[in-house]
């Protein structure tokens, strides 16, 4: 039985994506640990089928914080028992390569986004020019490794002359039950972080006749609270904490409309393919998106989301207004997401998954 381990810098609670890997390959008889950090205000761990792991830390943000977390996973990496590490983004691959070179390990890496153009490295050149070093340093020499979606694909793979396959972030495809939904709220479920659109889909809140829900956390939450209740919106707007992935199922059940809205503040929120969206489309929910290569790829093909060629209040307002005031194109995107996620789903994807690794000798 071959050992993988997966290194992560969050703290695993709400990681849809590793959970469904992790559990996946637990399942088809890998033997399987996820790494991740353990903050102050982690939650304890669920029982998963495979083992969990949690670095504490000293420095939990900046680069004091990737330095030791790296420094920890070397330390830690280099007595472990295991076959293969799969590194999850480049804050963990340093630390996995090195490891990879001094114990002739197997390294997979699996690129969640285009972390050398997130937006938190704009106007940050001394920061960013050491990730894109790292990244320039390690990628060219991969051998494994897949990524989110195909625009992400494309651009390492030609960058660095590499074949990163693609594994989508999907939910497990369950038969769909209208009888218990009680579509109560608009909602936007992930990171309340910068260029979110958070900030005019609250505003645009003002000419909607409905309640909208956030679910999640951030380091904008308290800027995002504060701007709710200046704008005398704290009866209409809701924020909710993060929530476990089959909690959170739950609430994304009974929404009425899904925000999956972005600005375009990089290449790497440009080329993205958000779980949110696919939880959305699972759940029967219509959304409004970002028009954006993946989404206008998937939407060409299924039409299950409004796509907005901008985030101004009246381009917002627009769009959510149609779905909850046009019944007949609510009812045409519900149905055309139902159908969608017969196709697009972690059973298909998982079956790339375990190719990937059943080629491993």
């Amino acid at each position: 039985m071959k050992r993988l381990v997966f290194t992560v810098t969050n703290d695993l609670s709400f990681d849809q994506r590793m959970e469904r890997i992790c559990t996946s390959l637990s399942e088809n008889g890998y033997e399987v640990e996820l790494i991740g950090r353990k903050l102050k205000n982690s939650m304890e761990p669920e029982d998963k089928p495979y083992a969990q792991k949690r670095l504490k830390c000293v420095f939990n943000k900046g680069k004091w914080f990737y330095a030791e977390f790296n420094i920890r996973l070397f330390f830690f990496l280099l007595f472990k028992r295991f076959d293969i590490i799969c590194c999850v983004d480049l804050d963990t691959l340093l630390a996995g390569f090195l490891i990879k070179k001094l114990r002739s390990k197997t390294l997979f890496y699996d690129a969640h986004e285009l972390f050398t153009e997130l937006p938190e490295l704009e106007g940050r050149k001394r920061t960013k020019k050491i990730w894109q070093s790292i990244e320039k340093m390690i990628l060219p020499s991969l051998k494994h490794g897949y990524t989110v979606n195909e625009d992400i694909a494309g651009i390492l793979n030609k960058k660095y002359s590499i074949d990163l396959h693609v594994i989508r972030n999907m939910p497990i495809y369950h038969e769909f039950n209208n009888s218990d939904r009680d579509r109560k709220y608009i909602l936007y479920q992930g990171a309340i972080n910068m260029g979110r659109g958070l900030e005019q889909i609250i505003m645009a809140m003002h000419h909607i006749d409905h309640n909208l829900l956030i679910v999640g956390t951030g380091y904008l939450t308290s800027s995002i609270t504060t701007m709710i209740n200046k704008q005398g919106l704290s009866g209409k707007v809701t924020i909710a904490t993060a929530m476990r992935p089959d909690h959170l199922r739950e609430i994304t059940k009974n929404a009425v409309i899904g925000v999956n809205i972005l600005e375009n503040l990089g290449l790497s929120y440009y080329h993205s393919l958000s779980n949110k969206f696919f939880d959305y489309l699972h759940a029967g929910v219509p959304s409004i998106s970002s028009n954006f290569p993946e989404y206008a790829r998937i939407n060409e093909k299924y039409e299950v989301t409004i796509l907005l060629n901008n985030l101004e209040e009246d381009t917002i307002v627009t769009a959510i207004n149609k779905l909850l005031n046009d019944s007949s194109y609510y009812n045409l995107l519900h149905e055309n997401c139902l159908l969608a996620s017969k196709e697009l789903n972690w059973q298909k994807e998982e079956l790339k998954l375990l190719k990937q690794y059943s080629e491993i000798e």
